[in-house]
C-alpha cells in the first residue's frame, strides 16, 4: 500500500494572511509542518501543494518537494485531489499547512484504519481530540464533530455541538483536528462532485463526503498541538515550541 501526504498552502488566509510564512523558532511555519511530517517516516512521499511562488520556493530552497496548482481552489481538499490524480497511490494524507505540530503517534492511529479496513468500507479517516474549555467549544474558528457508537462522523460544525440544553447530560465534546487520511477514490470524488449549501454555509469541507454518503472514520487523540489560524495562535506556537 502506497502511502504519501500532501500538504496544501495557500499564501493568502482570511484570518491571519501570510500565516504560513511568518516565523516560528527560527524557520518558517510551512517548513516546520513539513519538516514534521516527513520526521514522522510514515510516507513514501511528501509534498507542498500551493499556488503561491513564495511558499513553492520556501519548500525548495530548503530541499522539500513542493507541486504548484494548475488552478484555483476552493479547498485543502481540491488543490491535493488535482495534484495526486495521476499519481499511483493508494492513501492521500492531508496535513494542514498550519499544523507545525504534526507528529507519528497520531497520524499512525488514522493509517491503522485502512490497514484494518479490508473491506474498504471506509472512505477517510481523520483525527479528534476532546476539549472542556466552554470558550474553545464556543469559538466559531473550532471546528467540532459528533459521532455515533463506532466513531464514525455524523456532523461537522463550527457551532458547539451537541448543544449543551442540559449539562448535566454527560456530552462530550470533540475539536476536529485538521489531518485526513484518504482512499484516492474518495479524494477523487470529491473533486469532481459539487460543493453544497451546508458545505458552504459552515465553510468545511469534509462535510461535502458526509452530504455525498461517504464514510468517516474519526480516530481518538489525547495530542493538542497548535493549528495556527490566528496571530495569537502563533505566539501560543511559540510558546509551546520552546518548551519542547
Amino acid at each position: 500500500m502506497k502511502i504519501i501526504s500532501m500538504i496544501p498552502a495557500r499564501y493568502s488566509a482570511s484570518r491571519f494572511p501570510g500565516k504560513l510564512m511568518q516565523d516560528l523558532a527560527g524557520k518558517t511555519v510551512i517548513l516546520r509542518t513539513y519538516e514534521a511530517t516527513v520526521a514522522t517516516k510514515l510516507f513514501d512521499e511528501v509534498f507542498v501543494v500551493t499556488d503561491s511562488d513564495i511558499i513553492f520556493n520556501e519548500i525548495t530552497s530548503n530541499g522539500g518537494q513542493a507541486i504548484m496548482s494548475k488552478t484555483e481552489h476552493e479547498s485543502g481538499s481540491d488543490r491535493i485531489a488535482e495534484a495526486v490524480a495521476d499519481l499511483d497511490v493508494d492513501i492521500v494524507v492531508n496535513v494542514q499547512g498550519d499544523e507545525p505540530f504534526t507528529e507519528r503517534e497520531s497520524l499512525e492511529k488514522v493509517l491503522s484504519v485502512f490497514k484494518d479496513d479490508h473491506q474498504k468500507a471506509i472512505d477517510l479517516a481523520s483525527l479528534m481530540v476532546e476539549i472542556d474549555d466552554w470558550e474553545e467549544i464556543n469559538n466559531p474558528n473550532t471546528v467540532k464533530v459528533i459521532v455515533d457508537q463506532d466513531n464514525f462522523a455524523l456532523y461537522f460544525s463550527r457551532s458547539p455541538i451537541p448543544f449543551p440544553r442540559d449539562r448535566k447530560a454527560g456530552a462530550r465534546y470533540f475539536k476536529h483536528k485538521g489531518i485526513y487520511a484518504f482512499r484516492k477514490e474518495a479524494l477523487l470524488d470529491f473533486y469532481r462532485l459539487p460543493m453544497q449549501f451546508i458545505e458552504a454555509t459552515e465553510k468545511i469541507e469534509c462535510i461535502r463526503y458526509l452530504e455525498y454518503g461517504k464514510r468517516i472514520k474519526m480516530v481518538e487523540t489525547t495530542i493538542q498541538g497548535v493549528e495556527i489560524d490566528t496571530p495569537e495562535d502563533l505566539e501560543r506556537a511559540k510558546q509551546l515550541w520552546n518548551k519542547k
